[in-house]
């Protein structure tokens, strides 16, 4: 790994626009688990998948069963940003970095100190009032039970991007404007199989694409350089 650390260091150090494109890798080394992964333990707890629980349809038709799950796996206010956020975060400062654009929905970048984040999914950290739209933050629905209510007697409702919801329009065309402006594009903790996410890096028009992951991707043959290994060893590692 010795030789393509050094290439992306020298890649780094020569740009001042680099965007960063990541997903649920980046967040498993702060200790936030996949909420994908399923064990035995999980099949005791619950009756569906979790891809099922996170629809918006079983939302609408199961809400309460929605908020057991949502409140057990996707809420983790203990975590803290890892060396990937923090390098990040370094970068925007030194004015090298122009986005984040993250598949996770753990407001880890904004903890760090990044001010440039797109949420391509929402973030656990807002929740609103779906009749009156006042704002409520994960501590709110941490300490209640059953279906978050309002004072005016609506239902709260995290404002992440369900399975079967569409992604925020605006927030598609800065991603894809961050993108095709880049000179480098660092995609990072991702398996590039979740669309249309995924999709974005094909905006990208310049020779400087690098892939970070830990097992290979669909296109690690289009990289310009892929680093295979944990995502925060290797930010680490970066001058």
């Amino acid at each position: 790994m010795g030789q393509e650390l050094e290439k992306l260091n020298s890649i780094i150090r020569d740009s001042h626009n680099i965007v960063f494109f990541g997903g649920a890798g980046v967040s498993t080394e702060s200790g936030i688990p996949d909420f994908r992964s399923v064990d035995g333990l999980y099949n005791q707890k619950y009756d569906y998948p979790p891809e099922t629980i996170l629809s918006h349809t079983f939302y609408r038709r199961h809400t309460e069963e929605f908020y057991r799950f949502y409140r057990d796996k996707m809420l983790c206010p203990d975590a803290k940003p890892n060396a990937a956020h923090l390098k990040l975060a370094e970068w925007e400062q030194e004015g090298k970095l122009k986005a984040v654009i993250t598949q996770n929905i753990d407001g880890l970048h904004q903890a760090a100190g990044s001010n440039v984040v797109l949420e391509l999914h929402g973030s656990v950290l807002r929740n609103y009032c779906e009749d009156c739209g006042r704002f409520y933050d994960m501590e709110y629905i941490l300490h209640t039970e059953g279906v978050p209510s309002c004072p005016c007697g609506g239902s709260i409702k995290p404002d992440v991007v369900l399975y079967e919801e569409g992604l925020n329009q605006k927030t598609l065309q800065d991603a894809v404007r961050y993108i095709s402006e880049a000179d480098v594009l660092i995609v990072g903790g991702t398996s590039l199989a979740v669309y249309p996410a995924a999709g974005l890096i094909d905006y990208y028009t310049g020779n400087k694409l690098i892939l970070i992951n830990k097992t290979p991707t669909p296109r690690d043959a289009a990289a310009d350089l892929v680093v295979q290994g944990s995502i925060g060893e290797i930010f680490s590692g970066l001058s």
